[in-house]
């Protein structure tokens, strides 16, 4: 497990993304555009009200603008830190060096993986700060920052393994790029179409009260805006499980089926990374 967490391989890779000047300004200046969005929030409200206040509800606003706009980021650059990591390696002709070393298929996939994903967690927690404006008025409890905080997480090392994942199989890195962001679309934005569609042609097909139809329910536990957004407002879990008839949990489905892609995603780099070699 040592060898794991601490080896060669992941040592490189974070000297190689944090020793740059430029990683560290492109978190300053990522730091400066959240924080304009939240200053431009709250004076745009306070303009807009007549006593000039800022309310706990829109400060619940805010922080829900704040929770999409993050995941947004995590949905969006996610794949392109990790859809090249192997086949980069390829490229560049330095794979088979690599191969060569003690480290085992596993220890290259996990240390691929922490340290692409590293960068996008260290900008995820440098926002904390930030977040805990909305505490200043109100409306957020410390429970909610943290089971989004926690969502973050976890989203962000399942969609780093399915990059990796076509960066195993893909030899190009143009090409994994596209596929992985392609998937990542289709899980943002197919789904919630497929969600929208299917319940508005369930509703259509059976007067005002829709019928039982659990479709519905299986694109909206695999579309991570509709099951963060669950999280702030529990109201629409209720309402999926009405309209749907499935009594399970949304955040649970999620956890469950992102945890199978995870593993399947992981295991199947790891095994094809030396496809014709025992792995280790």
């Amino acid at each position: 497990m040592r060898n794991l967490l601490i080896n060669p391989v992941l040592n490189k890779e974070f000297k190689l993304r944090f020793r740059s000047f430029k990683g560290f300004l492109g978190l300053l200046f990522y730091l400066l555009a959240v924080a304009i969005v939240i200053l431009g929030f709250i004076f745009i409200q306070m303009q807009s009200s007549s006593m000039g206040y800022f309310r706990p509800s829109q400060s619940r606003e805010m922080f829900i603008l704040m929770s999409f706009l993050q995941l947004g980021l995590i949905l969006f650059i996610t794949p392109g830190l990790t859809a090249g990591v192997i086949s980069g390696e390829r490229e560049r002709q330095t794979l088979n060096i690599l191969l060569t070393t003690n480290q085992s298929s596993m220890s290259i996939i996990l240390s691929k993986l922490v340290s692409s994903v590293s960068y996008l967690l260290l900008m995820i927690f440098a926002s904390l700060p930030l977040y805990s404006i909305v505490f200043l008025f109100g409306g957020i409890s410390p429970g909610q920052v943290l089971k989004t905080l926690g969502f973050y997480i976890f989203t962000t090392f399942v969609f780093g393994s399915m990059g990796i994942l076509f960066s195993t199989l893909i030899r190009k890195t143009i090409v994994s790029m596209v596929t992985t962001y392609g998937t990542a679309l289709f899980l943002a934005g197919g789904t919630a179409f497929l969600f929208l569609i299917s319940l508005e042609y369930s509703q259509m097909s059976n007067g005002v009260q829709p019928s039982s139809n659990p479709f519905p329910y299986f694109m909206a536990m695999l579309n991570p805006f509709i099951v963060m957004f669950g999280f702030l407002e529990p109201e629409i879990f209720r309402e999926i499980t009405q309209k749907t008839g499935v009594d399970m949990p949304l955040w649970v489905s999620y956890v469950i089926s992102y945890s199978v892609i995870l593993i399947l995603a992981a295991t199947i780099s790891i095994r094809k990374l030396r496809p014709n070699m025992k792995v280790k």
